[in-house]
Protein backbone atom coordinates (compact mmCIF):
# COMPACT_ATOMS: atom_id res chain seq x y z
CA UNK A 1 0.00 0.00 0.00
CA UNK A 2 0.95 3.26 -0.87
CA UNK A 3 1.87 5.65 1.92
CA UNK A 4 -0.85 7.91 2.20
CA UNK A 5 -3.07 4.79 2.08
CA UNK A 6 -1.35 3.39 5.34
CA UNK A 7 -1.95 6.76 7.13
CA UNK A 8 -5.61 7.12 6.01
CA UNK A 9 -6.31 3.64 7.03
CA UNK A 10 -4.71 4.37 10.69
CA UNK A 11 -6.36 7.48 10.95
CA UNK A 12 -9.35 5.59 10.37
CA UNK A 13 -8.29 2.98 13.44
CA UNK A 14 -7.00 5.77 15.33
CA UNK A 15 -10.26 7.17 15.29
CA UNK A 16 -12.24 4.00 16.01
CA UNK A 17 -9.99 3.49 19.12
CA UNK A 18 -10.41 7.05 20.20
CA UNK A 19 -7.10 8.13 20.92
CA UNK A 20 -6.73 11.65 20.14
CA UNK A 21 -2.97 11.41 20.29
CA UNK A 22 -2.70 9.01 17.43
CA UNK A 23 -5.78 10.89 15.53
CA UNK A 24 -3.69 13.72 15.57
CA UNK A 25 -0.25 12.01 14.52
CA UNK A 26 -1.90 10.83 11.54
CA UNK A 27 -4.02 13.53 10.34
CA UNK A 28 -0.15 15.84 10.91
CA UNK A 29 1.18 12.56 8.74
CA UNK A 30 -2.00 12.85 6.51
CA UNK A 31 -1.11 16.50 5.53
CA UNK A 32 2.65 15.77 4.94
CA UNK A 33 2.14 12.81 2.37
CA UNK A 34 -0.21 15.27 0.36
CA UNK A 35 -3.96 13.69 1.46
CA UNK A 36 -6.84 16.49 0.31
CA UNK A 37 -9.41 17.41 2.52
CA UNK A 38 -11.81 14.92 0.29
CA UNK A 39 -9.48 12.18 1.39
CA UNK A 40 -9.47 13.32 5.05
CA UNK A 41 -12.87 13.53 5.07
CA UNK A 42 -13.57 10.33 3.73
CA UNK A 43 -11.68 8.72 6.18
CA UNK A 44 -13.47 10.49 8.80
CA UNK A 45 -16.90 9.08 7.41
CA UNK A 46 -15.63 5.92 7.43
CA UNK A 47 -14.19 6.23 10.75
CA UNK A 48 -18.11 7.61 11.95
CA UNK A 49 -19.67 4.53 10.16
CA UNK A 50 -16.95 1.98 11.80
CA UNK A 51 -17.11 3.49 14.98
CA UNK A 52 -20.58 4.83 15.57
CA UNK A 53 -21.63 7.94 17.18
CA UNK A 54 -19.48 7.50 20.04
CA UNK A 55 -16.95 8.69 17.84
CA UNK A 56 -18.25 12.30 17.62
CA UNK A 57 -16.17 13.82 20.19
CA UNK A 58 -12.59 12.76 18.68
CA UNK A 59 -14.20 13.32 14.97
CA UNK A 60 -14.73 17.69 16.12
CA UNK A 61 -11.13 17.41 17.61
CA UNK A 62 -9.94 15.72 14.71
CA UNK A 63 -11.40 18.83 12.58
CA UNK A 64 -9.57 21.08 14.67
CA UNK A 65 -6.28 18.94 14.61
CA UNK A 66 -6.59 18.80 10.32
CA UNK A 67 -7.13 23.03 10.64
CA UNK A 68 -4.19 23.32 12.95
CA UNK A 69 -2.19 21.13 10.35
CA UNK A 70 -3.10 23.10 7.28
CA UNK A 71 -2.16 26.67 8.96
CA UNK A 72 1.49 25.37 10.00
CA UNK A 73 1.91 23.63 6.10
CA UNK A 74 1.08 27.15 4.78
CA UNK A 75 3.45 29.13 6.71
Amino acid sequence: LAGKTKELLGLVASMVLRCDDCISYHIDACVHAGCSDEELWEAFDIALIVGGSIIIPHLRRGVEFLDQARSEMAK
